[in-house]
């Protein structure tokens, strides 16, 4: 294998992350377009959201298993391919139930993607580049949920139709090619505990087994919580506090944290891997001391009444998600059965995804009861002090990142 195929790897899937998020993020900088042009109320809208959590999350799991039982390669290919079909054909939804479909199917499409992609690079990546390589593939989750905010701005200038069909288009062309030029790892840089075919059923039982799993399970249902509400209402919090105009408000709840998880998921992976070679819990505890920071950045965004205090905080939660992030499967690289780190992080896939979606679709009913969206944000916040505790306390586990 050629010494430059490994990161060849990782750029071609930066281009997959970023469209990923890009077409999940949009709608929630759409707000006025979409609710001028298809009636609904708060509850619904945020259903929007919720339904492609909801529907991600529940077949998380399974997508995990499918990429660590088929070719990650074509699990990823069919992936871009099938959410791009979907959020192409969001542009020709006319009524709710539609484009509640529609979510569901770019749901069903993207379910896949991250537990194949960032199992892929960590076949490809070993030891001193692992972390750091997952980072840099995470930028462009990052770049893509930054871009999102173009999706207010385009719908002001045009129809809020427009974002989904350039975006749609351009994922199902880019598809194609990958299909040309991405491979799976070759298996002689595999552990050999991956080679048997493996159960679903085992998977999901050895997995849930561990201890320090289920730590991480635990994280991902209080940080879904809050990452999702941030995801899906920042938008419109910024907006009404600050009186700004949607696609100024899109813009700026996207770009500013995005922006800030760049240099996180860059420094979480190089700060972790250089650790690692004199304390083999580096990948534990940097994302430990980063979400430190996390929690006071939301709590600051949701309570000042100066936008450029607003903007710091979503840039220190950001930066602090991008040196988890980075992290997340090298975690589960030092605590799992190399077979299922795939299912593995599709079961925390599920359980973060569940969970926030629940918790936007509430915010939603909240809202139509006149609570305010600064204290819903505030409160949720909250949850993430208990995050850095939870990790703290994982232990790896002997030879499970040998691989």
């Amino acid at each position: 294998m050629k010494a430059s195929r490994p990161w060849l790897v990782v750029g071609l899937l930066w281009f997959v992350a970023c469209f990923n998020w890009m077409a999940r993020g949009m709608i929630t900088t759409m707000h006025g377009s979409i609710v001028q042009a298809i009636p609904m109320n708060e509850a619904q809208f945020g259903l929007l959201t919720s339904a492609f959590a909801w529907v991600y999350g529940g077949l998380s799991p399974f997508a995990g298993f499918l990429s660590d039982r088929f070719s990650r390669s074509r699990v990823i290919g069919l992936s871009l391919v099938a959410w791009s079909t979907a959020t192409f054909l969001t542009g020709y939804a006319t009524n709710l139930p539609q484009l509640v479909a529609m979510r569901a199917l770019m749901a069903v499409g993207e379910v896949c993607y991250l537990p194949a992609a960032s199992a892929l690079i960590t076949d490809y990546h070993h030891g001193s580049t692992r972390s750091l390589a997952s980072g840099l593939h995470m930028t462009g989750i990052a770049a893509g949920a930054a871009l999102a905010g173009l999706g207010g701005w385009l719908a002001e200038s045009h129809a809020w139709a427009f974002p989904f069909r350039i975006v749609g288009l351009t994922g199902m062309v880019y598809g194609g090619g990958l299909f040309l030029f991405l491979r799976d790892a070759p298996r002689a840089v595999l552990p050999a505990a991956a080679r048997p075919r493996i159960n679903f059923t085992h998977a999901v039982a050895s997995m849930l087994s561990r201890g320090s799993f289920l730590l991480v399970v635990a994280y991902s249902i209080l940080s879904g919580i809050v990452g999702w509400v941030v995801f899906g209402w920042m938008p419109t919090f910024l907006q009404e506090r600050f009186h700004l105009s949607q696609g100024v408000a899109g813009m700026s709840a996207t770009t500013y944290m995005n922006f800030a998880y760049l240099p996180g998921l860059l420094l979480g992976g190089y700060w972790a891997d250089r650790w690692r070679r004199r304390q083999a819990r580096a990948t534990i505890l940097v994302p430990v001391i980063g979400l430190l920071v996390a929690a006071p950045g939301i709590f600051l965004a949701a309570h000042t009444v100066l936008l450029g205090l607003a903007l710091l905080g979503l840039v220190l939660y950001g930066m602090a998600g991008g040196i988890f992030d980075a992290n997340l499967m090298p975690i589960l690289c030092d605590i799992s059965d190399p077979r299922y780190r795939a299912t593995g992080y599709g079961i925390l896939n599920c359980v973060g995804t569940l969970s926030g979606g629940l918790a936007i679709y509430a915010t939603g009913a909240l809202r139509d009861l006149h609570f305010d969206l600064g204290h819903i944000l505030a409160v949720s916040s909250v949850a993430l002090l208990i995050c850095p505790l939870l990790l703290y306390l994982i232990k790896p586990t002997a030879g499970s990142s040998s691989g």
